[in-house]
């Protein structure tokens, strides 16, 4: 897997290539801030956009759906990976 980054280009998202012999790539994106609404207030969150490529004759989009929701919840909170 090959993660790539256009944080210094800007943009808010894109579709990394999977380039043999990869099997995925992940696509990272400039943080940008957003609003989300905590029950009746809206307050700023930031938001990293990440993009995933993978080789479907290898990779179940089950599967690789379940990673980036694995990958969020570490990134949404780091002190996970330390357990």
């Amino acid at each position: 897997m090959t993660i790539s980054s256009l944080g210094g280009i800007g943009g808010i998202g894109f579709t990394p290539i999977v380039n043999p012999p990869e099997l995925a790539i992940l696509g990272i994106t400039r943080i940008e801030t957003a609003t989300a609404w905590d029950g009746d207030s809206p307050r700023p969150v930031q938001m990293l956009p990440l993009d995933l490529s993978y080789d479907h004759r290898v990779i179940n989009g089950a599967d690789a759906a379940r990673f980036m929701v694995c990958l969020v919840r570490l990134l949404s909170d780091p002190r996970r990976m330390l357990i």
